[in-house]
Parts: C-alpha cells; structure tokens; sequence
C-alpha cells in the first residue's frame, strides 16, 4: 500500500526555489553517476529490446526510476519524502549499489526474459563497488525499494483487455492509414502513480465540427501537415521527425542534464523521479481523454471532410500526414502531454527555465537545441502539427492536462521534509 500523504503545501514555484540542488546527506560518488548510467541500462531494455512504445514505457520508466529514488534518498538520510518507502540505512552504505540492486530487480521483473543481459550489467556496476558491508548494505536497500515497487504495480492494469470505440459518423475515430491499427486502450484506465483519478483533468473537448475554430484546426493541418506540403520548410519537417522519435528525446535530455549541470547522485535519482513518474500519470489522463471524447485523426477529417457539416472544410480523399498516425484518437495530444509534464518537472527541480540542452534523433538523423525548457513545449505543440498527425486544439489541451498533472504530483511528492 502507499503510504499515508502529507497534505499539499506551497504552490509549485515556491517548491522549487525552496528545494532544488538540496545537498546529499551522502558523500558523492566519485566515478560516473549510476542513476545516469542505469537509466541507459533502462533505455536498452525497456526500449531497444522490449520495444515498449512510448505510451507503454513511461510506466516502466517511472517503476525504475521511482525505486532508484527511494534508494538513494534513503542512504542519504531520507531528506525528501519516500515515495513508497525508505528503508533504514547506515553511514558508509553504497548509493551505486542500491541503484544498481534497485534498477536490475525493476527491469528483471518486468523483463524476465531479458535477464541474462541485465545480470551481465548488473555484474559490471556491482564489480566497481569494493566488496564489503557498504555494499552489502546499498544492495539491500535498492533490493527492498525494488520489491516495494513491484508490489504496488501489481495488478494496476497494464496491458488490459480495453478497446477503442470504432465510429462512422463525422467527428468519431476510426483506425487510420496505413495501418489501420488500434492499440493502448488500456492506458486510460491504468492504475496512476500519484493522481488520485484518471479522470481529474478531463478537458472542454474538441470543437465542435461546424465551429470556425474547427475549420481553423483543419485547415491548417491540412495544409501544413501533409505528406506533400509545399508551405512547410525544411527545418519544420526535420522538428516533425525529430519529435516522433519513439526513443522519447526526453531520455536523453535528462541524463544531458545530469552530466552538464553537474548534479550528484541523489539530484539526478530525484530529478529523473520527478519526470517520469509525473509522466507516467501524464499519459494516464491523456489516454483517458482519448477514450471520453474519441475524436477522429486529421488524416480521417481531411479526407472526409466534405461530410463534416462545415462549409469552410473541403475535403481530400487522397491526402496523408507527413508522419504515420498513432493508432488511438487524437484529442488529447499524447506527446504534448509528455512532454508538458516532463519539462514542467524539469523547470521545478532547477528553479528555472532558461537552462540550455539538445538532443540527437536517428529517426530524423538531426540534433535540436532549445534555450529553455518552455521552448520545447511550444516546439513540440507545433510539431504534432507539421507531421499532420494532431490537430491545434488537440496539441493546446494536451499540454493543459500535462500541466495540470505536473502540478499536483509535484505539489504531493518528492518535496523536502
């Protein structure tokens, strides 16, 4: 069971300028930082072997990176509120030990078919630790955080046997080209991590298809978002690309974060909790969004829109996005929620917005650079767009929602004692 909240305190922003870059209680570690390296560790399984799509892995992400945090936060003195649980430990216990006995125990759990590898990386950051009660000691901690987590997870409803509603009429999702693919219906309904309902965040909806502000949404995508657009540039296509990247560009820009702002093994344990377990609940609201108001894909709209009631849409039987479209409806913007969320978080934890960082795409084969993090949400809002996959209005409200679940899961967890 979790345990017992404390109530709400300040607002979000008075959080961070009173908690970010707390110093560990612990001495830090002078080799690289563990939770970086596990979180690659994590990457390699959750993603470049399982091959969890980016609205399946930001639950396993957050069980990893939610387990590590109590460990370290433990051996450290438990100077932030446990998220589940804080073990007792003892002066001279190894912070990379627990990460380690931590984010193997998560990820063989989850993966059980994966364990000869994980043991073999395991091995390898257990064999840099000197043999004795430190390590013994840091492995116990991150082996009973792992096993708190695992049994709060159980059971929550992942990969449940929910389907989409599959409607005909104007304005009602339906599978889409060229896979015609349905998938992740369970999400909405997944057990959340902190907010205490899927449905809390539930948004006004699309607009109505005989509104202007609907032609607007259309017409505008239609234009810019196709596959053979002759108004979008370069560089937008190449953003459209590099935002669809399914290695979530958030992984790498969180450990760049880790590395150039020099934070210790605790800042980063909790800086990568903050995120992904406020991402988790992101995507669990969006999703139930997807699920309320099951709106059509703009690939559908544009290409039946001379059914949709609205004489200011015209329709393109042969029109097609940029990008493949995900295979649930769009409203709300799954990708606009993330990544809300996820920068929210960030901007939190630093107490700051105008902190600088890039990330590489192998999908898009480029590198993009933002001066803060708010660039990037306004990026991405755009982005979902130029791709022809969302529609304005869908991108707008999902950043409401991932802003709303920022907000209370870093106003109820990981804040200074």
């Amino acid at each position: 069971m979790r345990r017992i909240r404390l109530s709400a305190g300040a607002a979000v922003i008075a959080l961070a300028l009173t908690t970010a870059f707390a110093p560990a209680a612990a001495a830090a570690a002078t080799g690289p930082n563990a939770v970086v390296v596990w979180n690659a560790n994590a990457q390699t399984a959750i993603y470049e072997v399982a091959r969890q799509p980016p609205y399946v892995a930001p639950r396993s992400f957050a069980m990893v990176q939610g387990a590590v945090y109590d460990a370290v936060n433990a051996i450290a003195g438990t100077p932030y509120q446990p998220y589940l649980i804080a073990p007792r430990a003892h002066r001279g216990d190894s912070a990379d030990a627990a990460v380690a006995a931590a984010a193997h125990r998560v990820l063989v759990s989850l993966f059980p078919e994966q364990t000869a590898a994980l043991d073999d990386m395991y091995a390898d950051s257990l064999a840099a630790i000197p043999d004795g009660r430190g390590k013994t000691g840091g492995i116990a901690i991150g082996t009973a955080t792992a096993d708190a987590m695992i049994a709060a997870r159980r059971n929550d409803g992942v990969f449940g046997p929910q389907t989409w509603t599959v409607g005909t009429a104007p304005g009602q999702w339906r599978p889409t080209p060229p896979t015609n693919a349905a998938d992740a219906a369970w999400v909405g309904d997944l057990k959340p991590f902190v907010i205490p309902r899927n449905d809390m965040f539930r948004t006004a909806g699309p607009p109505a298809l005989t509104s202007a502000r609907y032609a607007r949404d259309l017409n505008e995508v239609k234009a810019i978002g196709g596959a053979n657009s002759t108004v979008r540039t370069q560089d937008q296509t190449e953003a459209a690309k590099w935002w669809h990247d399914r290695r979530l560009t958030e992984w790498e820009i969180k450990r760049q974060l880790a590395v150039t702002q020099r934070l210790t093994t605790l800042q980063t344990a909790r800086m990568f909790a903050m995120a992904d377990v406020a991402n988790a609940d992101s995507l669990i609201a969006c999703f139930n969004e997807k699920r309320y108001w099951s709106f059509w894909r703009p690939v559908t709209a544009v290409q039946e829109a001379d059914n949709d009631g609205n004489p200011a849409t015209t329709g393109d039987p042969a029109w097609m996005p940029l990008l493949v479209t995900p295979p649930f409806p769009d409203y709300t913007s799954g990708h606009t929620c993330s990544t809300a969320t996820v920068m929210d978080a960030l901007r939190v934890f630093f107490g700051r917005d105008d902190i600088p960082f890039s990330a590489y795409s192998a999908d898009s084969g480029t590198t993009r650079s933002f001066g803060s993090f708010s660039a990037a949400v306004d990026e991405v809002v755009e982005a979902r767009i130029w791709g022809g996959v969302h529609f304005r209005t869908a991108d707008q409200r999902g950043v409401q929602v991932g802003d709303g679940v920022a907000r209370y899961v870093l106003t109820h967890e990981f804040r200074r004692r």
